[in-house]
């Protein structure tokens, strides 16, 4: 099972283990990877093969992972949790890249840019990360690469293959395709690799609102549909690879053509982002060791504005009265608001290089350095309703850029001992231009906002030091130890820092952990700095047959960014905190707390005529708190677990699965953040593999249990959700998101 310290591999393997008379199409599995740091643990990857059929969500592959859990979003963008920490507190990779979410929602993580079918590895650190794959975060990493490129065999001449698939979901009608093609020699490898989905909102187990307007004219939603959850995106990406003697390049073409994303935690929509990237790298074995060379770009083009179930027009029309469920505001005037659009422009560059030489059969030491540039624009057009006559720039020429040097030593002095020392040195440096509002006499303090703000300096330099120290001990055949102490640090990222309007309706924009809060940003921001201690116990059988793992760890940041509910009239820190409403809150630095553990286990039950039978299971508990208020930290998952009864035999691959959360009791009071009740889910898998041909199916939510998440954030996904108190007769607050009801799916791949 995975382990909550080591790294973790999940790899796409050419053929899935079965008798000796069947193979099968390339599947996700997980397996140890020798070269890993430190040693990974091997993992039935039965419980992951059927979810790429399952999801078009790419973070959903890890929720089996100990210690992850996943904070809600859009249909293809959820943002992974390890151990309460989640969004730009991990570092994220795709294809060495380090990419940033350029919108003030998050709407665009780095997972939404690759489709589970385009997977090849995701490597995970779920706790202490070593300095070669951590840097500007405080909890975990999350390496993910899309398929790696294959030459034909000495003699043959050339080597065509490839494998096209198709998936339908019946809750929300999702479907999709997903095509790949390789095309190479010996020496040279082109390939393609597509995948297209696409879904209408889905529907509860249940009955969660009184109420079914929209504040669209004849459009309404059913009371158990969730609100803005459909979604479509396209992702491509093309391959180049060469390789001569001990050297090998490679240069992958991604482009991303999302035309929506509905988000029911947010009170805007994605409504077009364009991604494109460019991303050339180099290995070669040398004489004295292994080098390695990346370099990157990527730019972003993000919209959004509202969604089919949000309102679109907001004032009043021609003097008339205020707009309420579809009446009558239909032509600009100067008091009639004609939707909110906003725009996101993010440009990142980026390149690295490392190092290993081996210094003895005993001891390897790797150096490295990253380098980082990003620039990103935020503006908001006017569209009426007191918006005239100026563009709203959130963020104006906002720089981050990340220059980072770091160094570490494997030893293996005994057959018993591994170590792990390392230390990273980074400079982050931030920038951004001048504020502006949309009118210097609008509401909402925009000139007083503005001046404020653009009479400080807004330059910004951060040296921020990591070190981490690991070890395992093999006590024998059947018992491992793994332990470690780290010290990370993470800047602020650009929307932490720089949003600088006060005014409600701004604030509202600011917002990427879907609460239903506004933001606003503060200049004065320090880093986070974290000291984690953790542990891994693993008692398993020689052969792997059967194991069991127990995590407990400790985290406690110094700096921690949570947030102080603010007063836009005075301008300070609010003297009475609100209660069970949404609120404006500004970022602040304070202190946390995050302990707890995590157990994972796995056993054969029965072979026999039938096949052969096994169990596991995954059980974890995160505390956290903040240690200046006393409060809850906002989104840590509560008690959870999970237990599947696995059989094989033949061709066949089948599981039921059972998912118990606890009720959601510790909160973030400054956040107003809901309280979630307990529940229990009881999923079916299965699969059957012939020779080119595999099919995956199953149903989620047999029972239908109408359930929330509890990290899906506060339900605003359909009205008038730029409305705060919403109207009319909206909920005001106290909704989370409903999880999804029941529903079947079904997938096939052909491998050709």
């Amino acid at each position: 099972m995975a382990l909550a310290m080591p790294a973790l591999s999940l790899l796409c393997s050419q053929a899935l283990a079965q008798d000796t008379a069947i193979s099968t199409l390339p599947a996700v599995t997980v397996r140890a990877d020798q070269e890993s740091l430190p040693g990974a643990t091997p993992v039935d990857p039965a419980s992951l093969q059927p979810q790429r059929a399952a999801t078009s969500d790419s973070a959903r592959l890890l929720q089996d992972i100990p210690g992850v859990s996943l904070n809600g979003a859009g249909g293809v963008s959820s943002l992974p949790s390890m151990h309460g920490l989640a969004d730009d507190r991990l570092r994220i990779q795709i294809d060495g890249m380090d990419l940033i979410a350029s919108c003030p929602n998050h709407m665009n993580p780095a997972l939404s840019y690759i489709d589970p079918t385009q997977l090849g590895s995701l490597k995970v650190y779920a706790g202490i990360s070593p300095v070669s794959a951590g840097g500007d975060s405080i909890g975990g990493s999350i390496l993910a690469e899309t398929r790696p490129p294959v030459f034909a065999q000495p003699g043959q001449r050339t080597l065509r293959e490839g494998e096209v698939g198709a998936f339908y979901r019946s809750n929300n009608r999702a479907r999709g395709l997903n095509l790949s093609a390789t095309l190479a020699t010996e020496q040279l490898n082109v390939s393609y690799s597509g995948a297209t989905s696409q879904a209408d909102n889905y529907s509860a187990g249940g009955d969660f609102k009184t109420y079914d307007f929209t504040g669209r004219p004849g459009h309404t939603l059913a009371r158990d549909e969730v609100g803005s959850t459909a979604y479509e995106t396209r992702n491509h990406t093309l391959g180049l690879a060469f390789k001569q003697d001990n050297h090998f390049f490679e240069a992958k073409l991604g482009v991303q053509d999302m035309p929506y994303q509905l988000y029911p935690n947010q009170r805007m929509d994605l409504l077009d982002n364009d991604q494109k990237s460019i991303n050339l790298s180099y290995t070669g074995q040398l004489d004295w060791g292994t080098l390695e060379a990346r370099v990157y770009h990527e730019t972003v083009d993000h919209f959004m504005d509202f969604g089919a179930d949000k309102r679109y027009w907001y004032g009043t029309a021609s003097g008339g009265p205020m707009m309420v469920n579809g009446a009558p505001c239909s032509t600009i005037s100067a008091s009639c608001a004609a939707g909110m659009p906003m725009f996101t422009e993010g440009k990142t560059t980026g390149f690295s290089v490392k190092g290993e030489l081996p210094l003895s059969e005993q001891d390897r030491l790797r150096v490295g350095a990253d380098l980082q540039r990003y620039r990103i624009n935020d503006w908001w057009t006017p569209s009426g309703g007191g918006m005239y006559p100026g563009t709203f720039w959130n963020i104006r020429d906002g720089e981050r850029d990340r220059t980072g040097l770091w160094s570490e030593w494997e030893s293996r002095p005994s057959a018993q001992w591994m170590t792990l020392v390392g230390a990273r040195v980074e400079r982050v440096a931030m920038n951004a231009g001048s504020a502006v509002g949309y009118n210097p006499a609008g509401m909402g303090f925009q000139a007083r906002d503005a001046n404020a703000f653009n009479a400080r300096d807004h330059r910004s330099t951060d040296t921020n030091v990591d070190g981490t120290a690991l070890a395992r001990y093999t006590a024998s055949e059947q018992v491992d130890i793994e332990f470690g102490f780290a010290h990370k640090e993470r800047s602020p990222n650009v929307y932490e820092r720089f949003p600088w309007s006060t005014w409600q309706m701004a604030a509202l924009m600011n917002n990427f952990v879907g609460e239903g809060n506004g933001y606003v940003g503060n200049l004065d921001l320090k880093p986070e700095k974290a000291n984690t201690l953790s542990a891994t116990f693993d008692w398993h059988a020689a052969d792997k047959a059967w194991g069991f793992q127990a995590t407990p760890y400790y985290t406690r940041v110094s700096d921690y960014i949570d947030a102080v509910q603010w007063d836009a009239t005075t301008n300070q820190a609010a003297a009475t905190p609100v209660k069970n409403k949404f609120s404006v809150l500004r970022y602040t630095n304070q202190t946390a707390r995050l302990f707890g553990v995590d157990l994972a286990g796995h056993a054969p039950l029965a072979n026999n005529a039938l096949g052969d039978w096994g169990v596991k299971g995954l059980l974890n508990v995160t505390h956290g708190k903040n240690l200046d208020t006393g409060n809850g930290l906002y989104n840590v998952m509560p008690l959870n677990g999970k237990l599947a009864l696995t059989h094989k035999i033949g061709g066949w691959d089948n599981s039921l699965e059972l998912v118990a959360v606890k009720a959601k009791t510790t909160v973030s009071s400054v956040r107003n953040e809901i309280r979630t009740p307990g529940y229990g889910l009881v999923n079916l898998r299965g699969s059957y593999a012939w020779k080119t041909v595999r099919l995956d199916f199953g149903i989620e939510n047999l029972f239908d249990r109408l359930y929330f998440l509890p990290t899906g954030g506060a339900y605003v996904g359909q009205g008038t959700t730029m409305s705060n108190p919403m109207l009319p007769n909206y909920p005001q607050w106290g909704t989370a998101v409903p999880g999804m009801g029941r529903t079947l799916y079904a997938g096939v791949n052909v491998k050709f």
